[in-house]
């Protein structure tokens, strides 16, 4: 709950550290820093703990019972490990999450949705939330089964922004002229997003079912050119500090460059510690984040966040 979440990535560190020292193949190529082009977007920042103490206690509470995300994820048969191990972890978290499958899986419920295309997959789900959750939900969060995601943290980066706006973020890359949210690190979209983008999905012109003559167009590129047409940008989500929030590699492997490129500052030249999503994680990596991030606990050092976030009603989450 967001009532700990400063102590989360305090915790979450001491588990991956080992897990990454003795889980990470030693020939992945290191570069400095997690962003690889230029960026032009805005830099959409998360509240800092001052502003949100301006907001009396009671108006908080409300707020934060407010708050209501979606959790997309798009799985296929192929990773039925990571999907139960993402259904017994980060998802818990979410006010309702769904899996949209590739084909039917006997032992996982799913929407299915007969379609290999990964495109495909997004645009159906996307229409799918959309026809049957636009009035229950205002933000929409859709990973891969790679991802693990830190919903508290998700909800407080959100707190202060206007879902009847077009948002669309995540981490930003850009390819060409093309500026997109990637979606190994998960993307989120507000309803106002969704409403936009569920107008186009039926116009070939400008949201094509297929992208690309000679070569297939990435779903996540493909996303980002249907939304330019609706006037929705890719923007780049950051702390207070400046530092992503949304991560396209694992704690493990973000220790590690930390380790060669910030020795001295390993932990806070890793990551925010509001982050909300690592990818790249495999079934046992997910299990060690969810003990990190919402079990282990540091007795005598004591948090005291502005914004509780309360767990669904009649969830199991932990």
């Amino acid at each position: 709950m967001l009532s700990e979440s400063s102590s989360f990535l305090k915790g979450v560190m001491l588990g991956s550290v080992f897990c990454a020292l003795i889980t990470m193949p030693g020939h992945i190529k290191i570069g400095p820093g997690n962003r690889t082009h230029p960026h032009e977007h805005h830099h959409l920042q998360a509240p800092n703990k001052e502003e949100i103490l301006k907001i009396s206690e009671d108006e908080r509470m409300e707020l934060g019972k407010s708050f209501r995300v979606y959790c997309i994820v798009l799985v296929k048969p192929k990773d039925v490990s990571l999907w139960a191990a993402v259904e017994e972890t980060w998802t818990k978290h979410c006010d309702k999450a769904e899996f949209f499958s590739s084909e039917n899986v006997k032992v996982f419920e799913s929407i299915t949705m007969e379609t290999n295309d990964l495109w495909f997959m997004m645009r159906k789900a996307y229409r799918y939330a959309f026809d049957k959750y636009r009035d229950q939900y205002d933000w929409f969060f859709l990973a891969r089964p790679t991802t693990f995601a830190i919903i508290e943290n998700l909800k407080y980066f959100l707190f202060k922004k206007d879902p009847s706006q077009p948002f669309y973020l995540g981490h930003t890359v850009k390819s060409g002229g093309l500026e997109y949210v990637s979606v190994e690190g998960g993307i989120v979209l507000s309803i106002e997003s969704m409403k936009r983008l569920n107008s186009l999905l039926d116009i070939p012109g400008k949201c094509p079912e297929q992208g690309g003559m000679i070569w297939k167009t990435p779903e996540d590129q493909q996303l980002a050119v249907c939304l330019k047409y609706a006037g929705v940008f890719a923007e780049n989500a950051e702390d207070s500090e400046g530092k992503d929030v949304f991560n396209t590699k694992s704690v493990g492997l973000s220790i590690k460059e930390a380790m060669t490129y910030h020795p001295n500052q390993v932990v806070e030249g890793c990551c925010s510690d509001m982050a909300v999503t690592f990818n790249g994680l495999t079934p046992n990596q997910m299990h060690v984040m969810i003990y990190g991030v919402y079990c282990l606990r540091a007795f005598g050092h004591l948090f005291n966040d502005a914004l509780i976030f309360l767990p669904p009603k009649g969830s199991d989450n932990d």
